[in-house]
């Protein structure tokens, strides 16, 4: 990680030196392409980054730091709002001030936050009365995090939008969509965010996007993280508290807001659940480190104008609920891996309950099937001349359908570098063994996965995984890694670590040699092999015999009947289906 000190040009020099006066700041010109394009337009990568520079050189208050790299060669940007100014990183780390992260362009398509955020940091510190407001607060802003994306622009790519007139692309310059990446960080991006966003620590995450799917009369939705799988007293305090108190604060200024509309292909009538952010995602990765996440979905169909000004707005309404809710925030955020160690158990699989749900008083519009003048099908309409307000079902909670057993410590045999790296990316602490070690651990063989027949984001992923677990007594050797659960990271070892949890490093296909054979027989030559091995062993013997009554389908294999045998006797390999991981209690 790096950074740089705000570079001292001629506006900022003359700031610093006492000579430049408010007259004088009030000659620079701040009015984004977005103002002056009367809302229709977006500035491309290169003009969002000056803007910061000047705004930085202008106003003490704002700084600006660069991250890493990212797969497009450029360096991840970070804006700091601070009203006594940032001129080192590590002030941030050692604040005591509530600490916001605001994540833009993610997907550069869906810009409505970075002109927001233009405005925003712009509007408060030209504002007196909002410098007092947020006194309280560091407000860092990503400007934009695909910079790939960013600097392949187009005005085609977002078929179903409504502006603004050019924008980037979702792909990443490797054509990652970085927003299933935060897991398993295979970009530059997600590494350099990782810097970022452990630096920071932020106490509330907002990452703006817009919206697919149907159509209705909101132009903004909201998409706060699962509280059911955030848990605890934090995972409370989001659903009580804070989304109800967020959305009263946009109906004050006359915005209407729904949870985001989960509907593909159906119409919202028939009500709908909750987004599942599991920690593939931005808020579920954020999540993992007890911060409060808040992802904004504008819908695409409504003018570019007004969907950047409710992003502007609801940043506003989400900074004054931190800055109202300060200590209770950190109180609850610095008590949550003490709650999750003291439970014993977590939770890594959920399900929607269907048994509870509450009333939403949704505006939409009539969808209907109409004769397609494209295909010689029907086709969904929303007719915008037919707006209904009706009560729909929203289904917002989840029960819990698998848990694990915390345990003390994992244990990771050495060799397995891209693990390492990202435990290092999120601060996790970790020892080495000194010397070789025989401990007694529980061992894990995976038992049963599938995996997705097409790639998805440069993987195959596994899922519905499942594994068999022993206790063993395991020769640990020097250097192979201790990591103790006992630490502010216990939520992203569970996620990772455990083969079960949906996001975990198995799921990934980080353990995939594993699921190898490396050696084998030839049948001519272990038929001798096995008949001693069956004379010498009766317990063995009788559990062939066994099987050979009870199994049709190993009756009719005697290449399954060989296999037992040798899969049950010390010549198969020890490392098959083994996870290199162990969980010591």
């Amino acid at each position: 990680m790096k950074y740089f000190f705000k570079t001292i040009f001629f506006f900022s020099f003359f700031l610093l030196t006492g000579s430049c006066d408010n007259s004088s700041k009030e000659n620079l010109d701040f009015t984004t392409l977005f103002e002056k394009s009367k809302g229709t337009e977006t500035p491309a990568y290169k003009e969002v980054i000056s803007y910061y520079t000047e705004l930085s050189e202008a106003y003490p208050q704002i700084s600006l730091f660069s991250f890493g790299q990212t797969d497009s060669g450029e360096p991840l940007h970070l804006v700091v709002y601070n009203r006594e100014g940032i001129f080192n990183i590590d002030e941030i780390k050692n604040s005591t001030k509530n600490r916001i992260l605001i994540n833009n362009g993610i997907h550069p398509g869906e810009s409505d936050g970075i002109d927001a955020s233009m405005l925003l940091l712009r509007d408060i510190v030209q504002n007196d009365s909002l410098k007092a407001k947020y006194k309280n607060s560091i407000i860092c802003v990503i400007p934009v995090y695909n910079i790939g994306g960013a600097l392949n622009r187009n005005s085609h790519t977002r078929a179903n939008q409504n502006g603004p007139v050019t924008y980037g692309f979702r792909g990443n310059a490797r054509n990652y969509d970085l927003n299933r990446d935060f897991i398993k960080q295979d970009t530059k991006n997600a590494a350099a965010f990782a810097a970022i966003f452990h630096t920071v620590n932020p106490d509330v995450f907002i990452d703006n996007h817009v919206s697919n799917g149907a159509d209705y009369q909101y132009a903004i939705t909201h998409l706060f993280t699962q509280h059911n799988k955030l848990g605890g007293n934090l995972g409370a305090f989001l659903q009580n508290e804070m989304r109800p108190k967020i959305e009263a604060s946009l109906e004050n200024k006359g915005i209407n807001i729904t949870p985001y509309v989960n509907v593909w292909g159906n119409t919202p009538e028939a009500g709908w659940s909750q987004f599942f952010d599991s920690p593939r995602y931005s808020t579920g990765y954020t999540t993992l480190f007890h911060t409060l996440g808040l992802m904004v979905e504008t819908h695409m169909l409504k003018p570019y104008k007004i969907r950047v000004e409710q992003t502007y707005e609801l940043m506003f309404s989400a900074f004054d609920f931190t800055e109202e809710n300060s200590e209770i925030i950190k109180d609850l955020r610095s008590k949550a891996a003490d709650e999750v160690l003291a439970k014993k158990t977590y939770p890594i699989h959920f399900k929607v309950d269907k048994e509870k749900f509450r009333d939403l008083n949704f505006k939409g519009y009539e969808g209907e099937l109409i004769a397609s003048k494209v295909t010689n099908g029907k086709r969904l309409f929303y007719n915008q001349n037919k707006p209904f307000e009706k009560v729909v079902k929203y289904y917002d909670e989840f029960s819990i359908t698998k848990e694990i057993t915390i345990p003390k410590a994992y244990i990771l045999s050495q060799g397995w570098h891209t693990i390492t790296e990202r435990l290092d990316y999120n601060n996790i602490e970790y020892s080495l063994f000194d010397t070789d070690t025989t401990i007694t651990v529980e061992v894990h063989h995976i038992k049963e996965f599938k995996s997705r027949k097409a790639p998805y984001e440069g993987h195959y992923l596994h899922y519905n995984t499942t594994v068999e677990k022993t206790s063993e007594n395991i020769s640990f050797k020097k250097g192979d890694i201790y990591i103790s659960t006992n630490q502010n990271g216990v939520r992203y070892l569970l996620e990772t670590l455990e083969a079960e949890a949906t996001d975990s490093f198995f799921n990934w296909n980080f353990f995939d040699t594993i699921l190898q054979q490396k050696e084998g027989y030839s049948s001519y030559v272990f038929e001798d092999v096995a008949e001693k091995l069956l004379l010498e062993n009766p317990s063995l013997k009788k559990t062939f015999e066994m099987k050979l009554k009870t199994d049709q389908r190993f009756v009719k294999s005697t290449r399954k009947q060989l296999d037992f045998i040798y899969k049950n006797s010390p010549h198969y390999e020890k490392a098959h289906l083994r996870l290199p991981i162990f969980k010591f209690f």
